[in-house]
């Protein structure tokens, strides 16, 4: 999360915004739910755990995590946390080779599920990683039982490369051509990508 430790994007219905301690508490509300955990593959984590876990993650070249904010809520409150509905993360081999990243999305808050901010997080994340991270293929692992998020990415140009049946999950994948930006790009609309250190 070094890489994107003074960034901010902004899309049509959300913002993304970096993972920080601030936000950890809400976090570790929403990963009681064994729902997230199963959706997720995630083993529940103590709160001491999580805020340890948010340090180190905040000084992992491999990994690049944003939280996502519900832009309507967060323009009239101005208040991170009341606006969190999820998460969106990059994970990389290693810090040299950007080449192909492994995505995640997670819509935490029920009532922010069903309209799509899904969707446009995920490509905001797309389209940060091939702009500025110079990425060239994208993969993603799903659980079988997560069908909106398996016909989210194959909606996206997303296609299957294998089944693992000893993890309940399906590998699919997606390699960046000009086409694919554009379509992005088009799908998105507005979006900004925001350099905060500038402005500190």
């Amino acid at each position: 999360m070094l890489i994107n430790k003074y960034t901010v994007i902004k899309g049509r219905n959300i913002v993304l915004v970096p993972y920080r301690e601030e936000h950890v508490l809400k976090y570790h509300e929403w990963m009681k739910s064994e729902e997230l955990q199963k959706l997720t593959a995630s083993e529940p984590l103590t709160l001491k755990e999580e805020y340890e876990m948010q340090k180190s993650w905040q000084k992992d070249e491999n990994k690049c995590t944003f939280i996502v904010l519900e832009k309507d809520k967060y323009e009239q409150t101005g208040n991170e946390i009341d606006s969190m509905i999820g998460d969106t993360n990059l994970f990389f081999a290693t810090p040299e080779d950007r080449i192909c990243a492994e995505a995640e999305i997670m819509i935490a808050e029920q009532s922010a599920r069903g309209k799509k901010y899904g969707w446009e997080a995920m490509l905001l994340m797309f389209l940060y990683a091939i702009k500025t991270l110079d990425v060239k293929q994208f993969v993603v692992k799903v659980s079988f039982d997560n069908t909106p998020s398996i016909n989210m990415f194959q909606k996206m140009g997303f296609v299957e490369l294998s089944r693992s049946q000893i993890f309940q999950e399906v590998t699919l994948s997606k390699l960046v051509d000009d086409n694919w930006k554009i379509w992005i790009e088009l799908c998105l609309g507005k979006f900004e990508i925001i350099d905060t250190k500038s402005e500190l």
